[in-house]
Parts: structure tokens; C-alpha cells; sequence
């Protein structure tokens, strides 16, 4: 829905508090619950805050600088890229404290960090390395700097996704950064998430084992360390209860502990609500979703199948199908549902209805979505609503 439509900006449109459904938008829409939004944001800082850890939330899952705003409004210690791009508008939007959760080695991104570092005293920027071979790279492109760059050596295990696998190879990933007069060791990270896919007590387990190896690494290099306070960082949306719980507690030196989740914002109805840790420990306050696909009913072709205007260029489907929730009939009231998603096509979604379901062509269907990691790269401009009253609109990019 373009702005234009209402004869005014995206603010104006936001200030006039139109209706989802009765004002010009159209469908399929994928909107944010306003107050679900906002509990969420709240909810992680306050935990933060109370755990010891500093919080730099992935950016890459929203890439919507107004949401980083209310987020460091809230505390957030910086926010995480996970490539240049990102990070370029992270810095376009102002953005002063970036943790790039990956290697860099692209001349013409180091070309461009280093410049940035030299033009900005105040600009923090930290990337990881986690191979000599990488050192090697990132000093052979970057040669004099006014600012060296700033890495963490980062801490893999067999299985995991980058990283060193052993701390004896991490060892010397750090002795090679060390010696490099274009780099400087700033700390050490690390990625559960890829180790462990379910809340399980083997899965649990196996990132606590991980957890520990990156404690003890962080203790074996700290003579290496460059900085007074090293950056000692974890954490993705699944398990940062235990990331916090391991890096959080006492060091025997001052460090600075960051967790990087980014999910929390909008929570989903899919894989994050049933792996979160606020929906498996007891006593925390959970997430809830803020994120709901509308689709239209366009067609009854036979008993017990509707088809939407809602497909794979719409919403997500790599970490579950979207999951019905209501209808709203053309009366404008909304009902629960009971209904199956069975396939996406481009731009159809199949719905299996049992048979009693009373789905009309015309009727509107409002999904729960899994993982917001791929929601936010489909829409350049959502609709934040207050029931169906649209009160602002966010703007990403990808």
C-alpha cells in the first residue's frame, strides 16, 4: 500500500489512523501487533539488565532502523550485522556501535570500514576472525589505517557453522591477530545456535558443553587481548538464557558480556515460540507475537480447500508453514479458525478446511508466522496496528 494512495506521507498516513480493512490497503498484508511489539522490546531489556549482559540485537532480522532506535533507546548496547551492507545502513541511520557477527575479508568492505573508523572517532566497529588465513586477508587489504579494526576471535565446535574448531587453532587465529599492526584483538565470540535445534536436555546440554569450551578459551587468551575490557559474546533468540548464565556470571578480569538475539522483537507463532527461553523456563514473562499475515479468500474450488492471495513471496515457510488463526467474515467480525495450511505456491495458499470450517470467498484469514528472519525481507513497509487500526508504519531494508 504506497503512501501515495492516501495523498500523503508514510507520518501522515500513520497520524490519520486508518483502518486495516475499510481505508485502501490491500492484501495480503503482514502487519505488527503494536502492544506485542513494544512488550517484547521491553521485556529483553529489562531481562538483560537484570542478567548482567549487554545486548546487541541482530539487525539482519528486522533491518528496520526504527525498531533499532526504540532498541537503543531501551539499552541496547549496539546492534549486530551480520555483512557490509547491512552495516552500511546501520551507519547511514546513525547507528555508533556495530558488532559484524562474521568474517570480513572483502577488500572494498575493509576499504570502506577503515575509512569510515578514520573519518569517526566515535564510530565502534568489531568483526570476527576465525582463521590465520583470514588474518592474513583483512591485514593485506586494509595496510596503514589510521584505526586499527577491531576482531574477535571467534570459537566454533565440529558441527557448528564458522569458527575455529578447536581452541588450539583459535589460539593461533589470536597470537596471528595480534601481531598484525592493522588489526586489534578485542575479545572472543561465539554461536550456539547452530549446535542445537530443539529445547531438548541432549540439545541443552550441548550447548552448555559449548559454553563452557568458549569460557575457558576466553580465560586462555586474555593475555592476547588488546583492550582493558574484552567483548566476550554468544547468544542467538534460543538460548540466551544459558549464554547469559555462562558469561554473565564472575570473571576473574573485567569483561563485557553481549548477547546478540534478534527474534525477541516480534517473537512468531512457529519456531521460535516453542524453543524461546521464556516459553520453557519457569517464572520469565514470555514473548509474545507480534507478527500476523491477512489473506483473502479468492476461491472454494471443492469442499474442504480455500485459496488466498497469499504465497511464498509473502510470508515465511523455511521454519514451518503459516499457521491459521482467525477469519474475519465480511460482517467485520473476527472468529476463530480451525484450518490447516497445506502448500504455498508464489502467490496462493492452500487452506484444508474440515467440515463444519465456515470460510467464504471475500472473508479474510489472519495467520501466526514462524521465524521473522524471513517475514521482514518481504515487505518494504508494514503496518503497525492497534487491533485493526493502523498507528504507524515501519519501513526495513534489505
Amino acid at each position: 500500500m504506497p503512501a501515495s494512495a492516501f495523498g500523503a506521507t508514510v507520518a501522515e498516513v500513520a497520524d490519520r489512523r486508518p483502518d486495516l480493512f475499510t481505508d485502501g490497503f490491500v492484501g495480503p498484508l503482514v502487519v505488527l501487533d503494536a502492544a506485542a511489539l513494544e512488550h517484547n522490546l521491553v521485556t529483553m531489556a529489562r531481562w538483560c539488565a537484570a542478567h548482567g549482559v549487554l545486548l546487541a540485537p541482530h539487525g539482519k532480522t528486522t533491518m528496520a532502523p526504527q525498531l533499532f532506535a526504540r532498541q537503543l533507546e531501551l539499552g541496547a548496547w549496539g546492534i549486530t550485522a551480520a555483512n557490509t551492507s547491512q552495516l552500511r545502513v546501520y551507519r547511514a541511520f546513525g547507528v555508533r556501535r556495530v558488532l559484524l557477527a562474521n568474517q570480513l575479508v572483502d577488500p572494498a568492505g575493509l576499504a570502506w570500514v577503515a575509512a569510515e573508523l578514520a573519518a569517526d572517532p566515535s564510530f565502534e566497529f568489531t568483526c570476527w576472525v576465525d582463521s590465520v588465513a583470514g588474518v592474513e586477508r583483512m591485514t593485506e587489504a586494509l595496510g596503514a589505517v589510521a584505526r586499527p579494526v577491531d576482531v574477535l576471535v571467534e570459537l566454533g565446535a565440529p558441527g557448528g557453522r564458522t569458527g575455529a574448531r578447536d581452541r588450539a587453532t583459535a589460539a593461533e587465529v589470536a597470537r596471528a591477530a595480534a601481531r598484525s599492526p592493522a588489526l586489534r584483538v578485542a575479545g572472543v565470540a561465539g554461536y550456539e545456535g547452530a549446535l542445537a535445534h530443539d529445547a531438548s536436555p541432549a540439545a541443552l546440554s550441548t550447548v552448555d558443553a559449548y559454553l563452557d569450551d568458549l569460557r575457558a578459551f576466553v580465560v586462555e587468551v586474555h593475555d592476547l587481548v588488546e583492550v582493558a575490557e574484552p567483548i566476550v559474546t554468544a547468544g542467538g533468540s534460543a538460548y540466551f538464557d544459558q549464554v547469559a548464565a555462562k558469561l554473565g556470571g564472575p570473571w576473574p578480569f573485567p569483561v563485557l558480556p553481549v548477547v546478540r538475539s534478534g527474534a525477541y522483537v516480534t517473537h512468531d507463532d512457529g519456531f521460535y515460540r516453542g524453543i524461546s527461553p521464556f516459553g520453557r523456563v519457569a517464572g520469565e514473562q514470555p514473548f509474545r507475537s507480534a507478527l500476523r499475515a491477512w489473506a483473502q479468500v479468492t476461491s472454494r474450488p471443492e469442499p474442504g480447500l480455500a485459496l488466498l492471495t497469499m504465497g511464498k513471496r509473502d510470508a515465511s515457510f523455511d521454519e514451518g508453514l503459516p499457521e491459521p488463526q482467525v477469519v474475519r467474515g465480511r460482517d467485520g467480525v473476527h472468529r476463530p479458525l480451525d484450518a490447516t495450511v497445506t502448500a504455498l505456491n508464489d502467490q496462493h495458499t492452500f487452506l484444508a478446511l474440515p467440515g463444519g470450517a465456515a470460510v467464504e470467498v471475500g472473508d479474510w484469514v489472519g495467520f501466526g508466522l514462524s521465524h521473522p528472519c524471513t517475514v521482514f525481507d518481504k515487505w518494504q513497509l508494514l503496518p503497525v496496528v492497534d487491533g485493526t487500526t493502523v498507528v504507524d508504519l515501519v519501513r526495513t531494508y534489505f
